[in-house]
């Protein structure tokens, strides 16, 4: 078996025009990874090999940086005059370029959440000073199944990093994804890949790029001086909402495009959201949950990553008026909260509270083993959507997630107590 420092080669997974992709593995941490390698004949080019080991550096500068898990992990890099490679986390499934064609559409509801889970991956990105440049189904991977699998944004390489005047380097990119300030080479923001974002959202709805010509110059023309179609006229089932948020994420005004990236994912969020109000028992898609798991002050100082992970270990169920929640005297390891309707809490028939959107119960069975037994009967005084979260399961999480269940715990607590005192003062 080949190996490339301290990697062994397996078996060559893909190939570009500057590079080869195989599939590795690291004996040390006993994991696969991709490793993608430079033609030897590219990094000695007489004019194009200083662009091509930059964009090698590029994203070796990113090594243990983007841990999100939508963005595909860089592990490890070398590079040198002579070679060049980059070790990566091992995505196995595809790449989005193949639900682009006629015939392979992904549903409408799938469209949405890929991109709404790229907008939080990509904001991630924003906040650590890193601008893609270079946003295309190529380079949004899949796990497993397109239909249903986790999906990762890969290829840092053109992105610009920490300070676009110094990273910054002209003829990189895909033109049919450009926005209008990149062909024009102007300095880019994080508004660039929102609207690369945007051209992608359309041609996984349509199936078909917002322009299309048979040369790169009548691309570029078209980018800056026409309006695409709007994708409902290319696929009749597509809703109007949708239509709005490509048109805005793709406006060639940049001021006029969504200023964050949080702005964009709202609207994604609340795509069909009047659709599902009237279905309420109708599964929350994962964009949904994500929003509203935002949304509760309780996971306020949770970061984007930690809430994927909670998403991960949570389990959500919609009660009916009357149905019971939590049991007087019963045992269990495990708390809830409250996302939507109202919960009544009774002792012995007599009513002890209300609880409203937001609020967090059954913490003490995890926070103190020894008070698993409960002390109060909850049931649903409305419709109600409940996220249950078992004791082992977070006992499983990540440090700082754990960490900062705790500290919300304390913050409830406190809050509690100091709604104890108010009461006992006004007697």
């Amino acid at each position: 078996m080949k190996k490339i420092g301290k990697y062994d080669l397996v078996r060559v997974i893909g190939s570009g025009a500057t590079s080869t992709v195989y599939l590795g593995h690291d004996p040390f941490t006993q994991r696969d990874v991709a490793i993608k390698v430079a033609f030897p004949e590219i990094l000695k080019h007489p004019e194009r090999g200083k662009l091509y080991t930059h964009l090698f550096m590029n994203e070796a500068s990113l090594v243990g940086k983007l841990v999100h898990p939508h963005i595909v992990q860089i592990y490890d890099a070398f590079v040198a005059e002579d070679l060049c490679y980059i070790v990566m986390e091992y995505v196995p499934g595809g790449t989005l370029e193949e639900c682009c064609a006629a015939g392979k559409l992904l549903p409408i509801e799938r469209v949405v959440e890929i991109v709404f889970k790229c907008t939080r991956a990509l904001d991630f990105a924003q906040r650590i000073g890193v601008t893609h440049r270079d946003i295309k189904p190529a380079n949004i991977l899949y796990v497993g199944k397109a239909t249903s699998g986790e999906i990762k944004i890969s290829d840092f390489g053109a992105a610009i990093v920490d300070h676009p005047e110094r990273t910054l380097v002209s003829g990189i990119g895909s033109p049919a994804y450009m926005s209008p300030e990149q062909i024009r080479e102007f300095t880019l923001d994080h508004r660039t890949d929102i609207y690369s974002l945007g051209v992608v959202m359309y041609q996984l709805l349509t199936g078909q790029l917002p322009f299309q010509a048979s040369s790169n110059y009548s691309i570029i023309y078209q980018i800056i001086n026409t309006e695409p179609a709007p994708p409902s006229r290319l696929r009749k089932e597509i809703p109007g909402t949708l239509d709005a948020i490509i048109a805005q994420a793709m406006h060639k005004d940049m001021e006029e495009r969504y200023a964050t990236w949080e702005e964009f994912a709202q609207d994604l969020a609340q795509a069909f959201h009047e659709k599902r109000t009237r279905a309420t028992k109708r599964r929350l898609s994962e964009s949904e949950r994500f929003d509203a798991l935002r949304k509760l002050p309780f996971f306020a100082s949770f970061s984007d990553v930690e809430i994927w992970e909670v998403l991960r270990f949570a389990a959500w169920s919609t009660v009916a008026p009357g149905q019971m929640v939590m049991r007087d005297g019963d045992t269990g390891d495990f708390f809830c909260f409250l996302v939507d309707g109202e919960l009544r809490v009774t002792k012995n028939g007599r009513l002890l509270n209300l609880l409203a959107v937001g609020d967090c119960f059954g913490e003490m069975s995890v926070i103190n083993e020894n008070m698993q037994t409960r002390g109060a009967d909850i049931a649903a005084l409305t419709e109600a959507r409940i996220i249950t979260v078992k004791g082992d399961a977070l006992r499983r999480a990540s440090e700082t997630c754990r960490m900062h269940f705790y500290q919300a715990f304390l913050k409830v607590l406190a809050n509690r107590l100091i709604l104890a005192n108010a009461r006992l003062a006004a007697l």
